[in-house]
């Protein structure tokens, strides 16, 4: 007995071991932690257990049967971040280039399908240099079944990818399809093609950073949604999130004990909204005084940022911003932030997190950019976003609302519960000088007519008070005492029950 339980011993310190010592001090000295030390930081402390440990490859092609190391490239298990249960993965790059074979894939697709089965988060660290060439097709069907099992898990448990180093190729799509994907500055990088093939095909000449690094998936593409300094950091921050997030779409999010009065009273938000209509302000600044000790935690911060989406707490339990942000094209929607709102209140809906929106919007970005990308469609996906979404939903305009932006951002007519508006908000179809030239336009050599037509305009549309004479605005209220009234709408709508018409899936405009 003695005897097996060293050569135990020897095998289980062997796979730790992964590559060999030599590969794991190449892996620090380009500032990168081992699959293992990664999972050691994200999971609470001695929580992982480990599967299939000494799983090896079966390829004996091109004299791969010499090289069989355990784990083959692939550390897998559960365990819990802050007493919750979570699976992961995480690619081994000192073994075999952390390179996806047939049994590397099925050792994740193990994992996740536990993940469906039992309820729980997905986060996968991905560290690999794409499929392995030496299995041919078999590498790229192990792909395959992951990318089904993604689709499988979307909207059923919260799926979170995290990228350590190279991820190239067919590797990036399994990424691309999980709820959140957080990158390393100067070490990690997405593509489809990488910088050979871009400069054979096309004759472009660029860097791995430049073509898929993390400054250009946060800013640019918004395939990433953070990136981080470093692994260490990377993985931090996956914790925080993991702890705003349920478990599964069947689970409520999780209560935390918080230390904010819930009627507290903000009396500087009196002020926080410019006398002057067309001055910017921060609307982070009332996220901030809204949220359970000014805790938010900001989705996609670099991109599109005439949007803020994010999460926070109120009275401790998880609710999701999207909010316009006037500091930025003056808080008017286009393309990206459409898309950026849309996939983050789809998110919300899908795990049952209730949605705060924070109003102030001009309208859509005018130009022909916008026409010829689509904005129509892409708008209209955070039109259907909304719409679609049975969660509580609690709206509160800040300033303006103005035409269909006014009913994207969460209006009344698209099921949203609570709306509220400040008394400096305006509900109209376009501001009052466009109004009144169109409407006066027989006046337009007449400067004092036209100015008087504006003033009396304002009088009649800048205002909130029209909107709620038609019930359209539930109550309009003091700005000081916003998280007060927010608080207490999402306490109301706790167990809110609405039902969809039964279909297969809907057709959302992509």
């Amino acid at each position: 007995m003695k005897d097996i339980l060293t050569v135990l011993n020897d095998r289980r310190a062997a796979a730790r071991l992964g590559g060999g010592q030599k590969r794991i001090d190449a892996q620090h000295a380009r500032g990168k932690l081992t699959a293992r030390e990664r999972i050691d930081l994200l999971l609470d402390e001695d929580s992982f257990e480990e599967f299939d440990m000494f799983v090896g490859h079966r390829c004996t092609d091109f004299g791969m049967e010499q090289q069989r190391p355990y784990g083959d490239g692939v550390v897998t298990g559960w365990g819990t971040i802050n007493g919750r249960m979570v699976y992961v993965f995480s690619q081994d790059f000192t073994v075999l280039g952390g390179s996806v074979s047939e049994t590397h894939a099925r050792k994740i697709c193990k994992i996740m399908d536990m993940a469906v089965e039992n309820g729980a988060p997905i986060i996968g660290i991905n560290d690999s240099g794409g499929a392995r060439i030496q299995e041919g097709v078999d590498s790229l069907a192990g792909y395959g079944e992951v990318f089904q099992r993604n689709i499988m898990a979307s909207g059923v448990v919260p799926q979170i990818s995290v990228i350590m180093g190279p991820c190239a190729g067919g590797a990036v799509y399994s990424p691309a399809m999980t709820d959140f994907i957080f990158m390393v500055k100067d070490t990690s990088y997405m593509f489809v093609t990488g910088p050979d093939v871009v400069k054979t095909v096309t004759n472009e000449v660029v860097t791995a950073e430049e073509l898929g690094g993390a400054s250009t998936h946060t800013r640019k593409s918004s395939v990433a949604d953070a990136a981080f300094e470093n692994d260490v950091e990377a993985l931090a921050e996956v914790r925080r999130l993991v702890d705003f997030l349920p478990l599964n779409n069947q689970a409520k999010p999780p209560v935390r004990p918080f230390f904010d009065e819930p009627g507290r009273v903000e009396t500087s938000l009196d002020t926080l909204v410019p006398e002057n209509a067309n001055s910017p302000y921060d609307m982070k600044e009332l996220i901030l005084k809204i949220a359970d000790e000014a805790d938010f935690y900001e989705i996609q911060e670099d991109f599109a940022k005439n949007i803020i989406t994010g999460f926070i707490r109120l009275e401790g339990r998880t609710v999701g911003v999207v909010a316009n942000q006037p500091m930025v094209l003056a808080g008017c929607l286009d393309i990206d932030s459409s898309r950026k709102a849309a996939r983050f209140v789809r998110f919300c809906d899908a795990f049952e997190i209730p949605i705060l929106t924070l109003v102030d919007v001009p309208g859509f970005l005018p130009g022909t950019g916008q026409e010829y990308g689509g904005v129509i469609k892409h708008g209209a996906k955070l039109l259907y976003a909304y719409g679609e979404a049975t969660v509580p939903k609690v709206t509160v305009i800040t300033r303006k609302a103005y035409g269909g932006a006014y009913v994207v951002m969460a209006s009344k007519h698209l099921r949203s519960d609570f709306n509220y508006a400040w008394p400096t908000s305006e509900i109209a179809v376009m501001g009052a000088k466009g109004a009144t030239e169109i409407i006066h336009r027989a006046d337009l050599g007449d400067p004092e007519k036209i100015a008087k037509h504006t003033a009396d305009y304002e009088a009649r549309f800048a205002n909130p008070f029209v909107a709620a004479e038609r019930g359209f605005i539930d109550e309009v209220i003091q700005p000081r005492s916003t998280r007060m009234r927010v608080s207490r709408a999402f306490a109301s709508l706790r167990n809110k029950s609405v039902k969809m018409p039964w279909k297969k899936h809907d057709n959302i405009p992509l």
